[in-house]
C-alpha cells in the first residue's frame, strides 16, 4: 500500500448505546447514542448520522476532482445521503447507502456519466463497493 496522504485519528468510549468520541485535533466531539428507532432516546448522534455525512462529503469531493479532470463546471453541488441500517443472516447488521446528487450545472447523461465516475473514484466508494447496496441517483435519474 502506498504511503497514506492523511490519517484521521479518534477515541471512542461507551459505543453507540452511550457513548462518546473525539478526534484527536479536537475539531469534532460528539455524543453517541441509540436513535428512538432502535429504543434509545436518541439524544446524540450515531454511527449511520456519521457515515452519512462522512459518504456525502466524501463523494463531493470526488465528484469535484473528476470534474475538474474533465475540466467540467459543476456549480453548487449538494448530495443527500441516507444509511439504513439492516438486519442480516445469522444476528449481523448490514448497511445500505443512497446518494442523491444534485448537480446545477450539469444536465441529462452528462450528469449521470459524472456521477458514476466519481464512484469509481471516491474512497468511501471503494471501500464499500461489493460489500453493502449503494444506489446512485444524478439530478434524480437512476445511475
Amino acid at each position: 500500500m502506498s504511503k497514506a496522504i492523511y490519517t484521521a485519528e479518534a477515541h471512542v468510549t461507551g459505543g453507540r448505546a452511550d457513548g462518546h468520541g473525539k478526534t484527536s485535533d479536537g475539531e469534532l466531539e460528539v455524543d453517541l447514542r441509540l436513535p428512538t428507532e432502535m429504543g434509545g432516546q436518541g439524544d446524540g448522534t450515531n454511527p449511520e448520522e456519521l457515515f452519512a455525512v462522512g459518504y456525502a462529503a466524501c463523494f463531493e469531493g470526488a465528484l469535484g476532482a473528476v470534474a475538474r479532470r474533465e475540466k467540467l463546471e459543476v456549480g453548487d453541488v449538494a448530495i443527500d445521503s441516507k444509511v439504513s441500517l439492516h438486519a442480516g443472516p445469522e444476528r449481523t447488521f448490514i448497511l445500505s447507502v443512497e446518494l442523491d446528487v444534485t448537480l446545477p450545472s450539469v444536465e441529462g447523461d452528462a450528469a449521470v456519466e459524472l456521477v458514476r465516475d466519481a464512484h469509481k473514484v471516491c474512497p468511501y466508494s471503494n471501500a464499500t463497493r461489493g460489500n453493502i447496496d449503494v444506489t446512485l441517483t444524478a439530478n434524480g435519474a437512476p445511475v
